[in-house]
């Protein structure tokens, strides 16, 4: 087994290209956000170089005895405590991943992905540095092959505008925030995917992110439709105001973004939160159906006198 490291995500994209479209779904978060990151660079721009992280960014794929590419992983989350996301790994794989990171003296706060595999490196992170490991939240990865779009509630879908941007930005960190709080968990700022109003335009200028807008022009709804990565689109956020909640609107918006990608030729796929019983519900009605459990961990150490 052996591990290699990358800083840029177009040489990782050509070495780990066979294993992503091999397990698209799987891998569907690596090589979405990978791939957004090779077009931000070929635009002539970088949002890690504000990003302040006390590490350079990386991926890294897992060769066999025979040399093939037979996992990966990444850490490009661009907030603390700057969590890897890995696809399934060996224990061997997950301890040698563990093992480089500390050698080179690079603490890693969080671990997320496939389990066991994102539980063995954090796991392993923690024993390393003295410290501990907290679970800290159940995910699930879902697809649906056949979706059974609900009837449409008053209003119409459309595409959110840049004059939209604000309030998408706000909803964003809304989502999060209420996420936790519906799960039963104190809700933390620091935690969770932190956007920008700069990515939030790059986001609706690639035409992903769809509202709801009901009669009176009212806009009462946000879902994002991700652009495909080696066939694969995926859903995600999926935010209604409480005012707005109860009507049926994420449902059909939810379903009929899942139509229109599967109608596309593409495989649609969602991550729930294990903890919210209402959303896992609703995803399973559409016709999603589970596809791997993972998890995100923290690893703290001591701090020292």
């Amino acid at each position: 087994m052996e591990l290699e490291f990358f800083t840029a995500p177009q040489p990782f994209l050509d070495v780990a290209g066979d294993l992503l479209a091999a397990e698209p779904v799987l891998g569907s978060v690596i090589a979405s956000v990978t791939s957004r990151t090779a077009r931000e660079i070929a635009s002539g721009t970088d949002s890690w170089a504000e990003v302040g992280a006390p590490f350079e960014r990386w991926w890294v794929v897992v060769r066999d005895d025979a040399g093939t590419v037979v996992s990966a992983a990444m850490r490009t989350a661009p907030f603390k405590p700057y969590p890897t996301f890995a696809l399934p790994m060996s224990d061997d794989a997950a301890y040698a991943l563990a093992t480089a990171l500390h050698e080179r003296g690079e603490h890693l706060g969080g671990a997320n992905g496939a389990l066991p595999g994102a539980e063995v490196l954090a796991r392993a992170t923690a024993e390393l540095a003295g410290g501990e490991m907290v679970s800290e939240k159940a995910t699930r990865l879902w697809e649906c092959t056949s979706v059974e779009v609900p009837p449409a509630p008053e209003g119409r879908l459309r595409l959110a505008t840049e004059d939209d941007a604000e309030l998408v930005l706000a909803w964003f960190t809304a989502f999060h925030a209420e996420a936790d709080e519906q799960a039963g968990r104190e809700p933390d700022p620091e935690s969770g995917e932190h956007n920008t109003l700069d990515s939030v335009l790059i986001r609706i200028r690639e035409g992903v992110e769809w509202l709801w807008e009901l009669p009176d022009g009212t806009v009462a709804h946000l879902t994002g439709s991700g652009l495909p990565s080696y066939g694969v689109a995926r859903i995600g956020p999926v935010y209604t105001p409480r005012e707005h909640r109860g009507g049926g609107i994420a449902s059909y918006v939810v379903g009929e973004l899942t139509r229109r990608g599967l109608e596309a030729g593409n495989r649609m796929c969602l991550f729930t939160d294990q903890a919210n019983p209402t959303s896992n519900k609703i995803y399973a009605g559409l016709g999603y159906e589970p596809v791997v459990e993972m998890a995100e961990h923290l690893v703290t150490v001591p701090v020292k006198p």
